[in-house]
């Protein structure tokens, strides 16, 4: 990002609100031009209709600031006119410029990822076989210490849980698979006939 400087130029001053007949009548011009060029005679205009200023160029900033010293806030054509200096404003840079580019990628959809980036390979999954060893060896109703507690810290215990299904009840003929469980359809409500005809 870059910073907004803002400096006066000190060669220039900007007339403002001029009369609007300025810059539709050569003679008021005239008048006007020959207020500026008192105090230097190379001096430059240039006018803005729309924005209803004028830019008054000096080549000597002495000229420039007296002649804001002395027609600042005067009356012309009826009007109260008032000059300020001209201000520079730079933006760090003549050119608006690119995002960063590690922002880039970010955009959606991104064009390419950026210069350098790997996809990451996944880690390959941590067994805690001791565990899988003790949960083995324990039957219905035991319990397993995985971490003993302390005054700050909770103990771990796994519990294995007990088999609820009762023997033969859920098994079929052959005993090496369960039998799913009956589905019952929801029943259809009664036919009414229509009265409309």
């Amino acid at each position: 990002m870059h910073l907004k400087t803002t400096k006066c130029n000190s060669y220039c001053l900007v007339a403002t609100p001029v009369d609007h007949e300025i810059f539709c009548q050569p003679q008021i011009r005239e008048q006007f031009e020959a207020l500026f060029l008192e105090f230097d005679p190379s001096t430059s205009f240039q006018f803005f209709k729309s924005f209803r200023r004028v830019r008054i160029n000096f080549t000597n900033a002495l000229a420039a600031a007296e002649a804001r010293v002395k027609l600042h806030k005067s009356d012309f054509n009826g009007k109260e006119m008032r000059l300020y200096f001209a201000q520079v404003v730079h933006i760090g840079s003549p050119r608006l410029e690119p995002p960063k580019p590690e922002k880039q990628f970010l955009i959606s959809p991104p064009a390419s990822p950026p210069v350098g980036w790997a996809q990451s390979q996944d880690a390959m999954p941590v067994v805690n076989y001791d565990l899988l060893c003790a949960v083995t060896k324990l039957g219905p109703g035991e319990q397993y210490e995985l971490h003993t507690g302390t005054t700050n810290t909770p103990s771990v215990i796994v519990h294995v849980c007990e088999d609820d299904s009762s023997d033969g009840e859920d098994e079929t003929a052959e005993g090496s698979k369960r039998m799913r469980p009956k589905i019952i359809q929801t029943r259809r409500p009664d036919y009414v006939p229509s009265v409309n005809q």
